[in-house]
């Protein structure tokens, strides 16, 4: 594990050096970053503007007990190469009061996972396909009216207008740390789509409150509520809407909010301090039933969150900045609900428990308890250091996270270490991280503490 944290750390240096050769750029050559943006008249009120990035992981990761490799051989650990975002934004702007907002792409492809319907799981042996031919789907498709400028705007579609917490609407092109903790989805890949449901919202800025609330129709996902025989909650089908908001009092710079993506660190040339309080729900979202001549019993499901958001340079001459987010969330999803989820997660078969008793209870690879009824904090802190002549610089950072899920009792703890590199700001950046994450084995079928595993990622980040 250690040869593995020095020798990223030596690549992140190394490319550092090759970028700084030199106290400054060639004059003839321009690496600062200009928006590919359309004028559709001459005071450019009216315009397209096109965004485009890629987010490519190698990953070295510490498998939960029990997985097994696509042959079904016990893998200990696992290296692998994936694409964890690749996505075009088209923002247009056709008149000072409507705005319309596409937004598609791919998530997760690896050799073995194709970010679709074309996994391992669902028929790769038989043609052959593995994780190649992911499925391109759209993230956001929504119209917006300025109905007072600035004040109140309404709109409708596929949308990123999330409640609950800031980091639930967060940007992926600005991330502080390597990537987002999940949690802060709350419906991720379950009642939405990729973080986005169909719905109304509402957003605007009042003096400095920030704002924004949906009406949504989550999209149909688990099974016939009359179907449910467990104890344990899960989705049912329902047509109940669902409801949600985040209002954030922005006390010195003001953030923009004319897209519903939050910034995760703005390098310094912010001063930025926010408190916000969101809340999303869902009535009948799951179920469970006591036993098989019991009746089935649906439960609301309840998320709410409390943040601060600090953001601010401490020396504009050195380029040194901090930045701090804190979050806790408290949701309920009905009885002992609880989602294991693994990110570019390439092996989430495991051995027999019959073989292993040691197996992980939440599957192969790297999933791991995310999402559930129970309460969740979550803290990042990091410090940008000063700038190279050339404009290039590093941030390390750390994170904390605490779990504690109805399903399991027992709290858990676990952190990230990492270090950006930014060669050009957020539009060229390269990071390593470090990550633990709880282990659990199976014990009468029920999750037992078992230590913790961990994944060393390296991510190469481009926008333009």
């Amino acid at each position: 594990m250690t040869r593995i944290l020095l020798t990223g750390l030596m690549c992140l240096v190394s490319i550092a050096q090759a970028f700084s050769q030199g106290t400054t750029p060639k004059k003839d050559i321009d690496h600062s970053y200009k928006p590919m943006t359309l004028k559709l008249d001459e005071k450019g009120q009216k315009f397209i503007r096109i965004i485009t990035w890629h987010q490519m992981w190698i990953s070295h990761t510490m498998n939960n007990p029990g997985t097994t490799d696509i042959n079904g051989k016990v893998q200990k650990s696992s290296n692998d190469f994936g694409i964890r975002r690749s996505r075009v934004l088209i923002q247009a702007q056709i008149s000072p009061r409507f705005m319309i907002v596409s937004h598609f792409g791919i998530n997760n492809q690896s050799f073995s996972n194709g970010g679709g319907s074309g996994t391992l799981g669902t028929g790769a042996s038989a043609t052959g396909q593995g994780g190649k031919r992911p499925q391109l789907y759209i993230h956001d498709a929504f119209t917006d009216y300025a109905i007072v400028p600035g004040k109140f705007h309404m709109g409708a579609g596929l949308h990123y207008w999330n409640g609950v917490s800031r980091m639930s609407s967060n940007s992926t092109l600005n991330f502080m740390t390597l990537d987002a903790p999940i949690f802060n989805w709350v419906n991720i890949d379950a009642t939405d789509q990729f973080a986005r449901q169909l719905g109304v919202y509402t957003k605007g800025q009042i003096g400095r409150l920030d704002y924004r609330m949906h009406l949504n129709k989550p999209f149909a996902f688990g099974i016939n509520a009359d179907s449910a025989n467990s104890t344990t909650a899960v989705n049912v089908f329902t047509e109940n809407w669902a409801t949600g908001g985040y209002f954030n009092w922005m006390f010195f710079d003001k953030e923009s909010n004319v897209l519903p993506y939050f910034v995760g660190s703005y390098l310094g040339t912010k001063k930025v301090l926010n408190i916000g309080a969101g809340w999303y729900t869902h009535n009948g979202a799951t179920a469970t039933k006591a036993s098989p001549t019991d009746p089935v019993v649906k439960h609301n499901q309840r998320n709410t969150g409390i943040d601060v958001y600090l953001d601010m340079p401490l020396n504009k001459k050195k380029g040194t900045a901090i930045n701090f987010y804190s979050v806790w969330y408290n949701s309920y999803f009905g009885h002992n609900y609880l989602r294991n989820i693994g990110i570019l997660n390439q092996h989430p078969s495991t051995v027999s428990t019959a073989v292993d008793a040691n197996t992980s209870w939440a599957g192969g690879g790297n999933l791991q308890p995310t999402i559930g009824t129970g309460n969740i904090w979550y803290s990042q802190f990091g410090y940008l250091l000063p700038r190279f002549k050339n404009g290039t610089a590093f941030m390390p950072y750390a994170t904390f996270t605490y779990k504690k899920f109805d399903r399991i009792g027992k709290a858990s703890g676990q952190y990230d270490l990492g270090m950006n590199y930014f060669i050009s700001n957020h539009n060229a950046k390269i990071t390593l991280q470090y990550s633990s994450r709880p282990v659990y084995k199976r014990v009468n079928n029920n999750p037992e503490r078992n230590g913790s595993e961990g994944a060393f990622i390296l991510q190469t980040h481009i926008f333009l």
